[in-house]
């Protein structure tokens, strides 16, 4: 396999040890990004077993291609959201597996790449499509949406207690003309709010909860979740394991919520009663983790 040093997956010894991928299994990755997880799981299935990669952005299949190229066992890689697991696995001739997983978090890759407008961090356009066959992007949100929708979209994808001066300002800003860089949207949110980013009060951006919120409406996050949350039991064979990396309050709800009816309803066991979360020393290597939480479940 490619070493790729550049990428650094999460709680790497957790969901090996939580997931424990065995010889001759198949297994789902979700979200195999730029295959970090995969990697390791690929090791552990031997010469017997499947893996199962699923990323709608095709430069991170084109990385996870690379980096899996070597793998012991087979391995599939498919452009498709993982809300459509279910179509994936009945073309592949697949009804059951042993382990679904997914990795919530956007790659280092997108972050890094100006010209798909996730990071306010460098000016781009105000794109943010995870997958560049979408239609809608962040900067028509930003200049379509009503004052009062986008302040609902703002608060509803991020809690973001200014929503409604930030939407406010948005539509006065963009009366004088489109907002189409993130530099101008992280700006007027900036000016919304009343905080300079580079004060140091100002502990997190100011415009980090708006982006996200854009980023979750653009890619219907929480929609191909819930999809995807509601589709496992059918595909997860007895004693087959679930388990989910979220970042973000938003994420980490719902999958708490589902463990908890599939326990109720006996169709799941719940391994991790609470979340698992990064110890110190990954803290410190790699500061993605800080917000990383690990849930997995076992189908009964």
């Amino acid at each position: 396999m490619e070493d790729q040093p550049d990428h650094t997956p999460v709680l790497t010894r957790q969901v090996c040890e939580l997931l424990a991928v065995r010889p001759g299994e198949t297994v789902v990755d979700c979200t195999i990004g730029l295959g970090g997880h995969g990697a390791l799981f690929a090791k552990a299935l031997g010469p017997s077993g499947m893996l199962v990669g699923l990323d709608v952005d095709p430069n991170n299949l084109k990385t996870a291609a690379g980096r899996l190229a070597g793998a012991p066992c087979r391995v599939d890689l498919i452009r498709a959201n993982f809300a459509q697991v279910q179509d994936v696995l009945a073309s592949l001739n697949l009804e059951l597996v042993d382990v679904l997983f997914a990795d919530l978090g956007i790659s280092s890759t997108q972050l890094a790449d100006a010209a798909r407008g996730f990071s306010f961090q460098q000016e781009g356009p105000l794109d943010m499509r995870m997958d560049p066959d979408l239609t809608v992007t962040a900067g028509a949100l930003v200049n379509r949406l009503k004052e009062r929708d986008l302040a609902d979209l703002i608060f509803h994808f991020s809690q973001e207690p200014a929503s409604r001066r930030i939407a406010r300002k948005i539509c006065e800003v963009r009366r004088d003309g489109r907002i189409t860089t993130t530099g101008k949207l992280a700006a007027t949110v900036a000016e919304a709010v009343g905080v300079d980013p580079r004060s140091r009060r100002s502990k997190i951006h100011p415009a980090t909860r708006t982006f996200m919120a854009l980023r979750i409406a653009v890619n219907e996050e929480l929609k191909n979740l819930d999809t995807l949350l509601a589709a496992a039991p059918g595909i997860l064979r007895p004693g087959g394991r679930f388990g989910i990396i979220s970042f973000h309050s938003l994420e980490d709800k719902p999958i708490k919520l589902d463990f908890r009816k599939r326990k109720s309803e006996n169709t799941y066991r719940v391994v991790t009663p609470k979340p698992v979360t990064a110890e110190e020393d990954e803290r410190e290597r790699n500061p993605r983790s800080r917000s990383a939480k690990l849930r997995v479940a076992a189908r009964l």
